[in-house]
């Protein structure tokens, strides 16, 4: 048992980042540390990095600073992807006491045996090839919903990316695992468990079972009402996993599926293991089947060697596919990736231009889907906070409303009517009382 000591925790990027950070937290407790906000003055400080986003370094640096304004004696950690590759430069900036990399993240207990500020930050990196095991990890704090992940790594080598070298190789949790912690999750009072990891639909065990043999499994754990997939490739969602979600009372009518760009040029370019006119073929395979189902779609403007035209007919092809929302993300140059060498860049402020453009269409998109679904009833699943007076919730097609604050809606799934569309594009609902018996 470490000292007891205080420890905040403030995570950057992804839903499998929170699961993570939310397993290394329980970590801490049993070691005798009391978990407190990021905004109260903690002696340990543990910030869990991302290097998706384009700004990492000047995020990091920010969050740094702002643990050490709240208490300038306070020991920092860093772990998580950018933790990995810039192991150096996190070590650099002032005030950090330590960088764990990808297989040290989870030892963390072992590294705060002493939290003495250091002169020099200490780092605990590896070969990313090291990262060859998995630990399984879910989300807590928040009784609606659980992060739950079953999958780490990536093998694709997109040219763009730098997951695979923060990461490591694919690799997954054993569906007997998966199932047990789902049901440790519905023992805990959750709802709704969103399933998450790098590359999901790669699942795959020794004995031949795969992402859909793992959907199957879950979708007869008891107590959980809803399960979600957070993100799949479009090459591993097949028919079968389709057709099983729009026959599952478990399963919801939401799928993230990464498209990257419209252009077959670019998706060439960008190494993307399939072209527009699959990803257009699952989208019709899933609107055929549930009409209601709501798609999401990541998008990268300005990759090198995107043309004005390879640009247009990436938003042309946009406009045409029934989907209902847009992550947009503008092209940032990262080291040690085979984008980088491409020399055809696009300036900047062209970068800036084509994202402002797609998020347009995403915010006409987003409110088309809104609109085709304000008659008839809707289940909805409530948070837990309150605010301005109003509970917020989502449907099962992932449509945001809200509804006057009324403590017996926490955390329950109650019919509702969507009435309108308010200027923050949440759907304003009521809710459908039973009559007495």
């Amino acid at each position: 048992m470490l000292p007891a000591s205080t420890v905040a925790f403030h995570t950057l990027g992804c839903k499998l980042n929170f699961a993570e950070t939310s397993t290394i937290g329980r970590q801490l407790k049993d070691h005798g540390f009391k978990k407190i906000d990021f905004e109260h003055p903690a002696d340990v400080y543990i910030i869990n990095t991302c290097s998706v986003t384009e700004n990492a370094d000047r995020e990091c640096r920010a969050v740094v600073r702002k643990a050490l304004k709240t208490n300038p004696e306070a020991f920092i950690a860093v772990i998580g992807c950018y933790a990995q590759l810039k192991p150096d430069v996190i070590a650099a900036i002032e005030g950090v006491d330590l960088v764990l990399g990808a297989t040290e993240k989870f030892n963390l207990p072992v590294y705060l045996q002493q939290i003495s500020k250091k002169n020099h930050a200490e780092i605990h990196s590896c070969e990313v090839e090291s990262a060859d095991f998995f630990i399984s990890s879910y989300s807590t704090g928040d009784r609606t919903r659980s992060f739950l992940k079953v999958q780490d790594g990536c093998d694709y080598n997109c040219s763009y990316c730098t997951i695979p070298l923060a990461r490591g190789a694919s690799r997954n949790d054993t569906i007997e695992n998966v199932v047990k912690q789902a049901k440790q999750i519905a023992a805990e009072g959750v709802r709704e468990i969103v399933l998450t990891g790098v590359n999901i639909g790669d699942f795959r065990t020794k004995n031949g079972e795969n992402f859909l043999t793992l959907v199957r499994a879950l979708d007869e754990v008891e107590g959980i009402a809803r399960f979600r997939i957070s993100s799949i490739e479009p090459n591993l969602l097949s028919d079968e996993i389709i057709e099983f979600v729009a026959a599952s009372e478990k399963f919801v009518p939401h799928f993230h599926i990464p498209l990257q760009s419209g252009s077959d040029s670019i998706l060439k370019l960008m190494r993307r293991r399939y072209l527009s006119d699959l990803y257009k073929n699952r989208v019709a395979k899933i609107k055929s089947l549930m009409p209601h189902c709501c798609i999401g779609a990541d998008v990268i403007v300005g990759f090198p060697g995107e043309s004005e035209e390879h640009f247009l007919d990436s938003y042309s092809f946009l406009t045409g596919l029934d989907i209902s929302y847009l992550h947009v993300f503008t092209y940032s140059e990262r080291d040690d990736t085979d984008a980088v060498k491409i020399k055809e860049t696009v300036p900047v402020f062209e970068r800036k231009r084509r994202n402002k453009m797609l998020r347009i269409l995403s915010q006409k998109k987003l409110q088309h889907f809104y609109e085709e679904h304000l008659s008839g009833p809707h289940e909805v699943l409530f948070e837990t906070e309150n605010k301005n007076g109003m509970i917020h919730g989502f449907t099962s097609n992932y449509i945001k409303v809200k509804t006057e604050f009324n403590p017996s809606l926490v955390r329950q799934i109650a019919e509702v009517e969507l009435e309108k569309i308010d200027d923050d594009m949440e759907v304003i609902c009521r809710v459908n009382i039973p009559e007495p018996a």
